[in-house]
């Protein structure tokens, strides 16, 4: 599911774009705004939004007015939306470098906007929206390659000349591969290493005892030790 915050102060344009941004995917929710003190009161809440699309000049009376461009101050200021795509769209040129360095923007569309240009936009954040929700590796064996679904691993193990991959319902050696390597493809924030020869997914952990250096993981046929050197690091994943 992917939420568009759309400020815009032209009824038609407004229109328009959420009706062009609903077409692209039943994925897709959009909260529309007219003005300032609308898209605050979206902004505050309790919905995530994870693409804004802003209206640089909420004024048509002044062609100077910046007003889209304040409100996307107000919205790096919140920790959750640092790095979240800003999409700015005006009809005024010249304030590009502006969105780009002060904002972080993603991307500045010029009015009047082009239908494919907001749809490969949005489908684009869209498709790297899924990916990190349901992220995957691929490993090769016997020539073979396997995408596997991270959820799907338990934890992994250091074999002879390679690494076995405990997943749900099955393993998988996985040769010529170091666990360095493997924790390299795993997303950082759900796997950790807690032994030169384990990394673990922390999602499947179901117990953990530091003073005897042991980890338990959910569907995992052995138990799990925790090296001396990795205490604190496991310790601060799972308290963390």
């Amino acid at each position: 599911m992917l939420r568009i915050l759309v400020l815009e102060d032209e009824t038609y344009s407004r229109e328009a774009l959420t009706k062009i941004l609903r077409e692209i995917s039943e994925e897709i929710t959009v909260d529309a705004a007219a003005d300032l003190a609308s898209a605050r009161l979206l902004l505050g809440r309790t919905v995530s939004f994870d693409l804004f699309l802003l209206d640089v000049n909420l004024n048509p009376n002044n062609a100077s007015d910046s007003s889209g461009m304040e409100f996307a101050k107000e919205i790096r200021c919140l920790r959750q939306y640092e790095f979240t795509p800003l999409v700015m769209v005006t009809s005024v040129a010249g304030m590009e470098m502006e969105a780009y360095r002060g904002l972080h923007c993603y991307q500045y569309v010029m009015k009047p906007y082009v239908r494919k240009e907001i749809e490969d936009l949005v489908r684009k954040l869209l498709f790297h929206k899924q990916a990190v929700e349901h992220p995957s590796i691929i490993v090769k064996k016997s020539g073979i390659n396997y995408k596997i679904s991270c959820d799907e691993i338990l934890c992994c193990k250091v074999v002879q000349r390679g690494v076995r991959l405990y997943l749900k319902g099955e393993q998988l050696d996985v040769p010529y591969v170091s666990i360095r390597q493997l924790l390299e493809k795993l997303p950082v924030e759900q796997f950790f290493q807690c032994h030169r020869m384990y990394v673990v997914n922390r999602d499947a952990v179901k117990y953990y005892d530091l003073v005897n250096q042991m980890i338990q993981v959910e569907g995992c046929p052995e138990q799990i030790d925790i090296g001396v050197t990795f205490k604190s690091e496991v310790k601060r994943r799972m308290n963390g």
